[in-house]
């Protein structure tokens, strides 16, 4: 475990460490994942250390001792937030930091980014906890700070980068050029809406609930537009009448 830092007034005592290390990882993340919910709920400045110890069934002392204070705290509510997202990203497209070897051919690539599109889709749109952290990274956009700096450098920017290599495997166009860059962000942008826009989602869908059958409906619909934009890219290359060349028997 992290040792905690202390930044408490001097003079101040210091809350005596819990004795049980497993009671104390417990403690550590339930007061994250209270903080999680209620600062994306009421704002960091909306929300006080004691109404998170209380979420938290905890001492207000374990905030100080964990995290070193309100803002300690909400860095590691930034750092469960990468290591969430990484997780779901590694499963939908492997280690970021290798070449997506999977991914040989332009049509096992355009099969990856698929894929990825029905892992992010079953995580961001039907998963309880994936509603926690995008309003807490809707609250945290609307006034940038340190915690959306380490957010980006630990997800956005990788994980974007990542479908961006598989976009060129998938297409030819390079992985950083502002065409596979924008395409890329317009298909992460479908998925995001369904989670932001779920409540007119479920009334003009006449959904009671959005859970794993609506999802895989969802999915279809953004693979079938990912689909869409892979023609549209390979019509871009070969348009008509001017196809790859193919041989001919004699």
């Amino acid at each position: 475990m992290i040792a905690p830092t202390d930044n408490r007034p001097p003079g101040r005592p210091t809350p005596a460490p819990p004795a049980d290390p497993t009671r104390a990882d417990a403690t550590r993340a339930a007061l994250v994942r209270a903080a999680l919910e209620l600062f994306g709920r009421q704002g960091f400045d909306g929300t006080s250390t004691r109404q998170i110890a209380a979420a938290a069934g905890a001492n207000i002392g374990s905030i100080a001792y964990h995290f070193g204070g309100k803002e300690g705290l909400r860095m590691a509510v930034a750092d469960h937030i990468v290591d969430t997202v990484c997780a779901i990203a590694a499963q939908a497209m492997g280690d970021p930091d290798s070449r997506p070897e999977e991914a040989a051919t332009p049509q096992a690539a355009q099969a990856l980014l698929a894929a990825a599109v029905r892992h992010v889709v079953a995580f961001l749109v039907a998963r309880p906890e994936a509603g926690e952290i995008v309003q807490f990274l809707l609250r945290e956009l609307s006034h940038p700070s340190a915690t959306i700096d380490r957010i980006y450098a630990g997800v956005f920017e990788p994980t974007h980068k990542r479908l961006c290599a598989i976009w060129e495997l998938a297409t030819g166009e390079p992985a950083e050029s502002e065409g596979a860059k924008l395409a890329v962000f317009s298909l992460i942008g479908q998925v995001v809406y369904f989670r932001i826009g779920r409540e007119p989602v479920m009334r003009r869908m006449g959904w009671q609930a959005v859970g794993e059958a609506e999802a895989g409906k969802v999915a279809a619909v953004v693979t079938g537009n990912l689909d869409a934009m892979l023609a549209a890219r390979a019509g871009r290359r070969h348009p008509a009448g001017r196809g790859p060349a193919t041989e001919t028997t004699p």
